[in-house]
């Protein structure tokens, strides 16, 4: 039975999807009315899915009784719905970091827990990533039902700037539902809030070619209330500021702060040269000029930005060096052999 909100749809299962392993990974926080609502829809759209699936639901420190649905909700519909339950909220990023770290299909599905995303869309764009050999098709909110002031239009402005900046030529980047290829999205790391940023990250380590967009759903929030705000525009600006020093200078560091310092440096030199020339050879007096300190303080911050880029070169040689750390901490649970905590083909609920 289908206890979804959301409207009637019928599952679309594509003929000829290829064989895999699907891992759906939902990240939430504070949405216990939505936890069954969504098991519902995924199971609805699944259900007659032809290869193994999972659901990995990461419980991002909810202060409400999501941890309690998510337990029972697991319970209720079987092994292949699986809880990484984090110790306190670590933010979005961190928890699908988490969730995407726990994942073990080949093909991974992110999406909200919000019944925004409709589940409905998964094999289609399944489908699309496998038969063209693609690491990431993204969705398109292309008729999005959220407000238009603090909503919409800030994200189309968003979504041109970061495509413009990063190469990577989308019209939502911050719709959630997104299918990648397990063994791209697995070379990738999220910190801080860099989730919107997920595609320009893939970027890292695959072609823009391999990156394709897809419209899909996009429905009212029916139960809770949104996370976000307008103030995630002033952090989206800062995160891209540093998305695109990462995807041209990562491996090169060195270069970005050294030619900052050169040329703050050679201007310094320029100004500290013309007034040599001017208490050479006119004689003139240059002691209390304000461009002398200007000359002197150019030439101290282009000394500083270049030994910067030399500590960054050495930060980086040891960021690519280092052991794994985690952004996240989460409750230890048991592992599951290769063949467990599947759902597959024929298996009833």
């Amino acid at each position: 039975m289908n206890k979804s909100p959301l409207p009637h749809a019928e599952p679309q299962i594509p003929d000829g999807l290829p064989e895999h392993t699907l891992s759906v990974v939902v990240p939430m926080y504070n949405e216990a009315e939505n936890v069954e609502p969504l098991l519902d829809r995924i199971h609805l759209a699944l259900g007659p899915y032809p290869w193994p699936w999972e659901v990995v639901l990461v419980d991002d420190g909810s202060s409400d009784a999501t941890p309690a649905e998510l337990a029972r909700c697991a319970t209720q519909f079987g092994p292949h719905v699986r809880v990484v339950e984090l110790m306190r909220n670590f933010k979005q990023t961190a928890a699908m970091q988490a969730g995407l770290d726990a994942a073990r299909g080949s093909v991974i599905v992110t999406m909200d827990g919000d019944l925004q995303n409709d589940p409905i869309d998964i094999p289609r764009m399944v489908k699309r990533l496998l038969t063209e050999d693609l690491d990431l098709v993204a969705g398109w909110r292309k008729d999005r039902q959220d407000g238009l002031l603090l909503r919409k239009i800030p994200s189309r402005i968003a979504n041109r700037l970061i495509a413009r900046l990063t190469g990577v030529h989308l019209r939502d980047y911050g719709c959630s539902l997104k299918v990648f290829r397990g063994s791209a999205i697995k070379n990738v790391r999220l910190y801080g809030e860099m989730h919107r940023f997920i595609p320009a990250w893939l970027a890292t380590v695959t072609t823009p070619r391999r990156i394709a967009q897809e419209v899909v759903t996009h429905h009212a929030r029916v139960f809770g209330q949104s996370k976000y705000g307008i103030s995630r525009t002033f952090r989206v600006v800062l995160d891209l500021i540093f998305v695109y020093f990462f995807m041209r200078f990562r491996t090169r560091p060195g270069h970005f702060f050294g030619g900052i310092g050169i040329g703050l440096g050679a201007m310094g030199g320029l100004i500290l040269a013309y007034l040599a020339a001017v208490k050479l050879f006119l004689g003139e007096s240059i002691g209390t000029r304000p461009l002398l300190f200007g000359g002197f303080f150019l030439v101290i911050a282009g000394v500083q930005m270049v030994t910067s880029g030399v500590l960054a070169e050495l930060l980086a040689r040891v960021y690519y060096e280092s052991g794994t750390s985690r952004p996240y901490l989460a409750r230890p649970v048991a592992d599951l052999a290769e063949d467990d905590g599947w759902r597959k083909p024929g298996t009833s609920t």
